[in-house]
Formats: structure tokens, sequence, C-alpha cells
């Protein structure tokens, strides 16, 4: 493995009534910002209890609601206004990974006079930004414990990843109780976008990597035995619990340490979403079958562990080519089985805009770690996914 230094700031709360902690990590008497999606912590309670918690705490509390599944340039702008009108010290964010997206940008949008779209499109650095911290909502992107965000800007038809050590949330609370009312097709994007992170980091080549190899199928084969569990069962509170805690370990440094991860195929579909709007867990169910199709010959020896080691393969009598294509049919079958997409049509994405999804996708040149993609291998993983 590679030299590497690891520091996660960002304070874990996790388990059945840990909301009650909010208000002793916030400082009293902040000017606090509230942001939420569309309204489903209104339906289910939430949004009551945070606000009961938070008033008789803070010195001012300011609303923004309506951030949407890929969160937008436009919202950022609106959020940042907010902070800067209302000299706001504090911003929480209370929803899924895209909420939490949101106000890292807003937080520092708030504390630059520029377009923050400089800053998440890789033209600046961000210097400072506002403390946040959150209380989730949906299992799925990690964001609660990285510095990971991923904005869309409709106007360019760009969807960008961007990150900085200035937007670690400072605490996060995970109550499985909160992601009981999340929708059975949103849970199974979640866990889809979960088993994909693992696979960005699982597939490299650093070599000696047999503890986070161990932490990454371990995580894969535990979402993939409770999978079909939780949605049989969507206010399971064991099954909430497990998948809520996969998200955080797949994504908050842990199963990167000392490794180069590859991120080509979120690259890919963040093209794709950015043109058509489609959930992130959707496009990577479609897509992360055909990219390691693509790159298969790149790691054999990889795609054969994958297989055996998750999916419990047999490599007895065949090649380690046949066990590794038998691995990723597993994995196809499995997002099946489950009620993920497995092509573009389900979308009704079709031929006519491939090109330009390749050229979002390449607005940086080449990508990829396992294997660097060129716009033809990445316009040959659409047409492998249509």
């Amino acid at each position: 493995m590679k030299a590497f230094v690891y520091q996660n700031p960002t304070r874990l709360i996790f388990g059945k009534g840990t909301l009650a902690q909010l208000t002793s990590q916030i400082p009293q008497q902040a000017r606090v910002l509230l942001v939420y999606g569309g309204g489903s912590i209104k339906r289910n309670g939430l949004y009551d209890q945070v606000v009961s918690l938070l008033r008789p705490h803070v010195s001012h509390l300011a609303e923004f609601g309506g951030v949407e599944p890929n969160p937008r340039l436009t919202t950022v702008h609106k959020g940042a206004a907010i902070c800067k009108e209302q000299n706001i010290d504090f911003i929480l964010a209370v929803g899924g990974g895209s909420v939490i997206d949101c106000v890292k940008a807003i937080a520092v949008a708030a504390k630059m006079e520029g377009e923050v779209w400089d800053v998440i499109s890789g033209k600046q650095s961000a210097t400072a930004a506002l403390p946040l911290g959150t209380v989730l909502t949906l299992a799925a992107t990690g964001s609660e414990m990285n510095v990971n965000s991923v904005i869309t800007n409709w106007e360019t038809q760009e969807k960008l990843g961007w990150g900085s050590a200035l937007v670690f949330p400072q605490f996060s609370i995970l109550d499985p109780i909160f992601t009981f009312s999340v929708p059975r097709d949103q849970t199974i994007y979640g866990m889809v976008d979960i088993m994909s992170h693992v696979f960005e980091q699982y597939f490299n080549h650093t070599g000696n990597t047999l503890v986070q190899d161990g932490f990454s199928e371990a995580i894969l084969r535990t979402v993939i035995a409770t999978a079909p569990k939780l949605l049989d069962n969507l206010e399971s509170y064991e099954h909430r619990e497990t998948i809520l805690y996969s998200g955080t370990l797949a994504l908050n440094g842990t199963l990167s340490m000392g490794i180069t991860g590859d991120w080509a195929t979120h690259n890919i579909e963040h093209a794709v979403s950015a043109v058509y709007d489609i959930p992130h867990g959707g496009g990577l169910a479609i897509l992360f079958p055909s990219w390691m199709e693509h790159v298969l010959d790149e790691g054999v020896a990889r795609f054969k562990q994958f297989a055996v080691n998750v999916f419990g393969i047999d490599p007895a009598g065949k090649s380690d080519r046949e066990t590794a294509l038998e691995g990723i049919q597993a994995l196809r079958d499995f997002w099946t089985s489950i009620g993920a997409p497995s092509r573009l049509a389900d979308y009704e994405i079709g031929d006519d805009k491939l090109e330009l999804m390749a050229d979002k996708a390449m607005l940086f040149g080449s990508f990829g770690h396992f294997k660097k993609l060129q716009r033809e291998d990445v316009l040959a993983i659409y047409r492998a996914s249509l």
C-alpha cells in the first residue's frame, strides 16, 4: 500500500435517540440556517423535533427548504445569500446526501465574494467555510462523514464532484429511525450507491491491500445479504441500522487508506444525470457492470477475487476470466433482483445524446485509475448500457 495520512474530524453520533444530543453540538446562541429537501422531514415529524430543540437554544433560526435530489448551483446561491443577509454562523443539514452536499457548497459560498462554481470546477480552492452539522435521513452517499460534494450547474449541464477539508461536518447524527420513511426506490438507489462507493476504491492496482480488501468485501457482502430483507420490511430498525452504518463506512476514508481508487464510473454517471437528471444510484446500477466488463482485462485477478469473495462464485474448472465474468453477471443479477434499473432505456435514454454525455464526462480530459479512460472508452460504456 502507499504511504498515507488519515484524519477525519467529524463526530459520528449513531443510534436510537441520538437526536437529543443536537443542542450539545451547536454553540448556544448561534445563528443557524436549517436546510432540508422536499419536505419529507415535515411529513415524518423530524422537522418538528429539530425545530423544538433548536428554538430555545439558538439566537436566530432561519430555514431553507427545497434542495433538489441533484442539488443545483442556483440553490447554492440562494442558500449562501440567506447566510450573508442574516449573518448565519452555523448551518444544519437535515436530510440525505443531496442536502448535505448542497450545504457544503453553501458553507463555502457564504464566506467568499466570488463565484462558488470556480471552487466546484477546480479553478480555485476554498479558503473559508461556515461550520456545519448534519442529521442524516438517507443511507447512500457517505457525505455525512467526508469532504465530498456534488453540485449540478443546470445552465451548462455540468455535474461536478469537489471537496475541501473545510467542509467536514463537525458532527453527524444518524438515527436509523429517521430512514424508515425513505421510499422503496430511494432505498434501492441508496444501497446501489453504497456498493458503488466501495467498488470505486476496491478496484485498484495498489498492491498489498489485504486489510482494505477485507473491509470492502465485508461491506459488500453485508449490503447484499441485508438488501432483500430490508426491502421486505422498510421499517426494520435492524436492517436500516445495518445499511446506514454501511453507507458511512463506505466513504468516510476508511477504505481508501493507502490506495488510489478509480472513480471513473461516478464521473461517467454524473455526465448522464447532468443531461437527463436521473437518480444517481439508478445511473450507477446501469453503468457499473458495463464499466467492469470494459476494463476487465486490466485486472482479471482482482475481478476474480471479487467474484469469489463477495458472491461466492466457485472457480473450479473455470478460467480466471470466466470466474470474473460470472461475478460481474452476479452483480447485475443482484441489482436487478432488488429492483434497480439495468439499461439506460429504463429512463427512456437512447443514443441521441451519447456524444454530448461523453463530452461532459471528458471535461477535464482522460480519467480513471484502474484503466485510464478516453472518449472512445466512455462512448463504448454508454453504448453497452443502452
